[in-house]
Formats: C-alpha cells, sequence, structure tokens
C-alpha cells in the first residue's frame, strides 16, 4: 500500500489505496477535464489519535473516539471517501443498519448527527463506502466518560477454505483445523481500559500472540476450541464479550465400525456385511439374504448421514442402525444390483462413500450326465443331469422352479457289440403242483450287436467267459396238504331265533396220507367253516306276560302297576332259563299309570301311601 496525502477541512488525513487496483479504465473529470483512474473506495482516516473531548456541539472524522458528557447537544460524524465510481455511504451501528428518525440525521455531505445524545446512543459507528470496485469500512467509538466500550458483533462465521480467517469479538467461530484465527477486541474508553484475554474463564497467559486487541491463534486444532473473553477494565470499571470457537474436521473415512461387528453377531447365517469406502466396495450377495452396509466416518462435529440407492434417497424397505451409520437390508431381494452410496455432512464439508450390490442368479445347468444304461449293444443312453446352481454351488432345485427349465435331450452311449454271453429263457411251468416237480429252461450261447440283432456262437465263445447255467430244476418241493374237519356237534348253542340255534366242528390241516401239520402249510387253501346254524327245538320259546295288576293311586304322580314276564317253551308252555329268551327284547314289568292331578282333599290309598315312603 502507498499514502496518498490530501487537505480535507483542516485536517490533515490519509487515503490509503491497494496496489491491486486496477486503473486500466478511466472516467472524465468534467470539473477539471482530467481523466481519473477507475479505483475502490477508500474512506480519509485522521492522523491525529488524540480524543475528542467533550463540547456541547463535538463534530469529528472518523478514527477518533467520541466521549459524551451531560452538556452534549449534539454529535457530528465526518465521512469522506474517494472512489471512482463515486462511493455510497451508508450508516452502521454495533454491526446493524442506523434507522434514521428525527434525532439519529443523514447530512447532504453524508454525515451522521446525533441530537441530543442519550446512554443508548452509545457504541462503535461504522462508515461504510462501496461502489462497483469494492467496499471500505472505518469505525468510530461514541463512549460515556467511564466504563469502557468494546466493540462487538453477533453474528457466525463458518470457514471452511482459508488459511486465515479474522473475527471481531461477540461472533461464533467455526474453521477448520490448521487455519491462524485472529479475534478482535477494540475498546474505547476513557482513562484507557486494559485488556485481559481469558478461555473457558481461565486468564490466558503471556505465551499466547496478544497484540492491540488482536488475540492471534494460529494453527488451530481440535484443543483450540472453547469461550474466548476479552475484558477491558479501567477506573470506572469493566466489560467482556466472548466469542466461542469451534473448529471443523470433515468428514474422513475409518478402517473398521465397531457397530457393525456388534450386530452381524446377533444377526443370522444368511447376513452379509461390508463398509463402503471412497473408492467404491462391492458385495455379492444371494437372493433373499439380508445384508448390512456401514459407512465408517468421523468429523467435528458428528457428521450427518444420508443413504443413497442409484443416486436416489432410499424408498424401499429397511432400517438404519448405530445412528445411521449401518444401513440393514432385510431382503436384498427388494433391490436389482446397484450402487449404494452414504453421504456424511457436516459444517466442515461433506464425503461419499459407496458400494456395489450384486445379486447372485438361481440358474439351471446341464453340465454333468448320468450313467451310462447299459456297457454295449444298441440301448446305452445318457440323460443330461439337471441342477439348480448358485454362484457354481448346488442348491435345492426349488430355488429354480421360476426359471424356465432347458430341453433335455438323451445322448446315446456305449454302442458297440457286446462280448458272448449265456442267454437263458424263462422256466417253463412246474410238472407237479406239490410233492416235488421239474421244470426247464432253454440255454443258448449269444452275442448282442450294436445294431440290437442277437446272433448265435459256439457254446465255446460263452464257456471262456462264464459257467453255462443250468437248464432243469426241481420244484414245488412242499407236500400236500389239504383241510379236514370234524363231524358237526350237537344243536345246543346259544339261541339266534325261533327253533334256531349254533353247532360247532373242528378244522385242521394234514397231507394226503392223514398227517396233521400246521396250519400256515393249507393258508393258501379255502378254510371250512368251523360254525353253522341249526334248527332245535330247545330254541322253541316266547316271552310270556300277564295282565297289568291294579294301580296303586287314582291320581297324582306315584300311581305304577306290575305285570308278570317268563321265557316259556312254545310246545310244553313250562318256563325256562331267560337267556334263552335273549335274542328278543325283552317286555317291561312294571309301568306308571293315572298321572294325573289330584284334586284337593283326595286321600291316598294304602298302598299308593306306602309306596311314596319306599321312593323318598
Amino acid at each position: 500500500e502507498y499514502p496518498f496525502h490530501r487537505r480535507v477541512s483542516g485536517f490533515t488525513s490519509s487515503l490509503r489505496t491497494s496496489s491491486a487496483e486496477t486503473f486500466i479504465p478511466t472516467s472524465v473529470d468534467l470539473a477539471n477535464g482530467l481523466h481519473r483512474p477507475h479505483q475502490k473506495p477508500a474512506i480519509l482516516r485522521k492522523i491525529s489519535a488524540a480524543q475528542q473531548l467533550s463540547a456541547s456541539e463535538v463534530v469529528t472524522h472518523l478514527g477518533q473516539t467520541v466521549v459524551l458528557a451531560s452538556g452534549t447537544l449534539s454529535v457530528l460524524l465526518h465521512c469522506e471517501a474517494v472512489g471512482n465510481p463515486k462511493p455510497t455511504i451508508s450508516w452502521a451501528k454495533n454491526g446493524e443498519e442506523v434507522k434514521y428518525n428525527d434525532r439519529l440525521l443523514l447530512q447532504p455531505d453524508d454525515s451522521l448527527q446525533i441530537l441530543a445524545p442519550v446512554e443508548s446512543d452509545v457504541g462503535f459507528y461504522a462508515c461504510n463506502a462501496s461502489n462497483a470496485l469494492g467496499s471500505d469500512s472505518v469505525s468510530i467509538a461514541v463512549t460515556l466518560a467511564g466504563k469502557p466500550l468494546i466493540k462487538a458483533s453477533r453474528g457466525t462465521l463458518i470457514n471452511t477454505e482459508s488459511p486465515a480467517v479474522t473475527v471481531d469479538i461477540g461472533s461464533m467461530l467455526k474453521t477448520i483445523q490448521k487455519a491462524n484465527v485472529s479475534i478482535n477486541c477494540q475498546v474505547a474508553g476513557v482513562p484507557e481500559a486494559k485488556v485481559t484475554w481469558f478461555k473457558n474463564k481461565v486468564k490466558l497467559s503471556s505465551t499466547h500472540h496478544l497484540r492491540d486487541g488482536l488475540l492471534l491463534i494460529a494453527n488451530v486444532s481440535l484443543s483450540d476450541q472453547g469461550l474466548y473473553s476479552c475484558k477491558a477494565a479501567n477506573l470506572h470499571g469493566e466489560v467482556t464479550e466472548s466469542s466461542q470457537l469451534l473448529v471443523l474436521e470433515p468428514p474422513r473415512p475409518l478402517p473398521y465400525l465397531e457397530d457393525l461387528t456388534a450386530v452381524l453377531s446377533s444377526a443370522g447365517p444368511s447376513t452379509y456385511s461390508v463398509l463402503t469406502s471412497p473408492s467404491g466396495t462391492k458385495l455379492t450377495v444371494s437372493p433373499g439374504s439380508s445384508a448390512l452396509i456401514g459407512c465408517a466416518v468421523d468429523g467435528h462435529p458428528t457428521p450427518n448421514i444420508t443413504w443413497l440407492y442409484s443416486g436416489e434417497p432410499l424408498i424401499q424397505r429397511h432400517q438404519l442402525l448405530a445412528s445411521g451409520q449401518i444401513l440393514q437390508i432385510l431382503n436384498v431381494s427388494d433391490f436389482t444390483d446397484g450402487e449404494f452410496s452414504c453421504l456424511a455432512q457436516n459444517e466442515a464439508g461433506s464425503l461419499t462413500q459407496v458400494m456395489s450390490l450384486a445379486i447372485q442368479e438361481y440358474r439351471w445347468s446341464v453340465d454333468k450326465l448320468t450313467a451310462c444304461s447299459a456297457s454295449c449293444g444298441h440301448r446305452g443312453l445318457q440323460l443330461p443331469q439337471l441342477r439348480c446352481l448358485l454362484d457354481g454351488d448346488e442348491v435345492n432345485t426349488s430355488y429354480c422352479r421360476e426359471t424356465p427349465k432347458p430341453s433335455l435331450q438323451p445322448i446315446a452311449c456305449n454302442r458297440r457289440d457286446c462280448p458272448s454271453r449265456w442267454m437263458v429263457t424263462s422256466w417253463s411251468p412246474c410238472t407237479r403242483s406239490c410233492g416235488g416237480g421239474v421244470q426247464t429252461r432253454r440255454v443258448t450261447c449269444q452275442r448282442l450287436t450294436a445294431k440290437g440283432s442277437s446272433v448265435p456262437v459256439p457254446n465255446e465263445a460263452c464257456a471262456q467267459v462264464s459257467k453255462r447255467p443250468v437248464d432243469t430244476q426241481s420244484c414245488n418241493r412242499q407236500p400236500c396238504v389239504e383241510w379236514a374237519a370234524s363231524p358237526w356237534g350237537q344243536c345246543n348253542g346259544p339261541c339266534i331265533g325261533p327253533r334256531l340255534g349254533v353247532q360247532h366242528r373242528q378244522i385242521f390241516c394234514q397231507t394226503k396220507d392223514g398227517i396233521s401239520v400246521s396250519s400256515d402249510q393249507c393258508s393258501s387253501l379255502p378254510r371250512p367253516l368251523s360254525t353253522q346254524n341249526c334248527w332245535t327245538d330247545v330254541c322253541g320259546v316266547h316271552w310270556r306276560v300277564s295282565l297289568w295288576t291294579v294301580c296303586t293311586a287314582t291320581c297324582g304322580n306315584y300311581g305304577f302297576q306290575s305285570r308278570r314276564v317268563d321265557c316259556v317253551h312254545l310246545r310244553s308252555n313250562k318256563p325256562v332259563m331267560e337267556h334263552h329268551c335273549s335274542w328278543r327284547p325283552r317286555p317291561a314289568n312294571w309301568q306308571r299309570c293315572n298321572i294325573t292331578p289330584c284334586e284337593n282333599g283326595t286321600l291316598l290309598r294304602a298302598g299308593e301311601a306306602e309306596w311314596c315312603r319306599s321312593r323318598k
């Protein structure tokens, strides 16, 4: 920078401009007929550092401190700026735009006048000059004689790129690590105030970089986080302003995720797991399985994680675990092959990690054949063996049921002449059904050709290979047997009807020679009956009943009558044992009678009274 001096209103001021300003464009000063270069605004600053003493009317330039007294009637703050195009002037108090009213007036020359100043007018007033090329700002303190005044701002500054950043005290600063931070504490007061710095209410030692109310924190790290306070004190009192410093760390990948290991241990055996990475990872899974996808990141503050599928937010069914760091997919078949990504974001930046999902497919395979059905001749066939595969491993065929089966064609195999061999016919029927017989068959030596024809060859050709099979054998050597029966017994069994009884006989197995053998040897023969019905006079019986007795009561609920029931022979009419008549139901021998209500005063018969007592 270089100074440009000019006389203004009797004061010597300094106009400072930047060497980086562009002077190529020009404009014409019509008053002086001069070409003036385009330049950024610059506000004239008063060289003298002396404070403007109290008076009824105070007129001052920027760069000084105005001390108000009880007799101060007016304060006029001058702001003169140069620049091309002509700068626009605006005023702010303590960082907020001045609201003009009948006491705060903007004069035609852009000066700010405060009429009848009061304590609420105390603060830092900044004149801002701006044009198309840039801006400049200079402040002036208006204070009371007594307690110091600190210029404070109320805002939040987030720095994610710059290696150096400066804020006024009162602001919150969030910055990346390794940046150089400057916190400015501009103090005004009469008498001059002493500035002391604190971190988290602990006084900072002289080892910290302190200069002209400026705290320098070089190469900040997480340990530098905290609340920094600036205290200004003089004989009349003290005032403190603070700034919160938060050190940001952009999201960064981690090599592992402990929560993923814990969740996987409690998951089922068909659960896959994988970590995303900035360069991308790949996970191949079987259909219908579940998966755990981890997003291992760190940062300060803790990054917020958003999961995406193919670049779009997830809409399929899923669950988030471990504060969003783990994406649990209950069924991978809800997705197709695609890319999952986790977007980790905090105030310091963002990080995207990706993972590609590949779902294996069940497929039919015919790469194997069954064994040949014949070793020679013309009928040898091999069938393709249909298998269901997943990633090269055979699984149950039910997994491939929705996949079309390939067409299977049998393949001819071992089509060649067979060695000579004995050929036999079926055995003839046995000459006898029992007692020993003979059956025969035909035995020849033949050779089966590849065309399917059988050619007879001499027996010697087969004898060299195997022994000649027999052509005669005995058969049905078991003895000849039959069922035999004893005479029928007497017809005296239980009666099953009128004059109808039952008689029995014994059945046994014996040889033709009359020798008794086990009944099992006759099991293939029809077995004669051992029981039959028969006619007998003993069963000529029936039930005989007498007339009902007189009812024991003429009315009421307790009358009854009885009769005699006997089993008697039809011919002799004499009673016999009742079981002879059991083939027919036995008639009842008593019943109720005269079950009608009795009129009042009707007496019970003696028999009825006796019956009532017995019933009780």
